[in-house]
């Protein structure tokens, strides 16, 4: 009797334990079910939302430096806008010279993979690409690529007069870096 005693305690005391361990899995569930799920459409859409700083027409002198001939000062033009709902950013940058020619014509879009974390910038000129990272910091962004010896780097910030800064170097070997571009653009209404 005793042996049946001990055996039914013990049968007792696991059932309790189960019992009581699927009660508080149930309710960790009926919380984790009352959170909203987010989807990754929101995610990238908050992480494009960083960049709302940028849309809109910017416009401003642009130097240009080409091998050792005189620099070209031109006039820069980006338009920027949100596309797919706020999921990409849709950036066509032209520059003209002072009789309207258009010099230079790109175009570039950027993501947010929400896989990885990282945003993605593709830009497009003359029938070439690049695809790279692109890194946001506060007000302004950065991204980098490799051509043939050169490494290129650009780098954006918003000045404290909300301008649109920008310059690109470029770096040959162990040479000091060689800024090619600058720009200030104001945004325009």
């Amino acid at each position: 009797m005793d042996i049946s005693i001990a055996v039914l305690t013990r049968r007792y005391a696991i059932s309790s334990k189960l019992i009581v361990s699927v009660i508080f899995l149930s309710f960790g569930l009926v919380l984790a079910a009352q959170e909203p799920a987010r989807s990754s459409t929101d995610v990238q859409r908050e992480s494009m939302h960083k960049l709302s700083f940028l849309a809109g027409t910017w416009s401003g002198p642009v130097t240009v430096v080409r091998g050792s001939s005189e620099p070209l000062h031109l006039t820069q033009t980006e338009d920027v806008q949100y596309k797919l709902d706020g999921l990409v950013m849709l950036i066509e940058g032209k520059a003209t010279s002072s009789n309207g020619k258009v010099m230079f014509n790109a175009l570039a879009t950027i993501s947010f993979d929400d896989s990885t974390h990282t945003y993605r910038f593709r830009a497009y000129n003359d029938g070439h690409y690049i695809e790279t990272e692109l890194t946001v910091p506060d007000s302004g962004f950065s991204w980098q690529y490799q051509a043939g010896p050169a490494h290129i780097v650009n780098t954006m910030q918003l000045t404290k007069n909300g301008e649109w800064s920008e310059v690109t170097e470029a770096t040959v070997g162990n040479n000091p870096p060689l800024r090619v571009v600058e720009m200030l653009l104001q945004h325009r209404p």
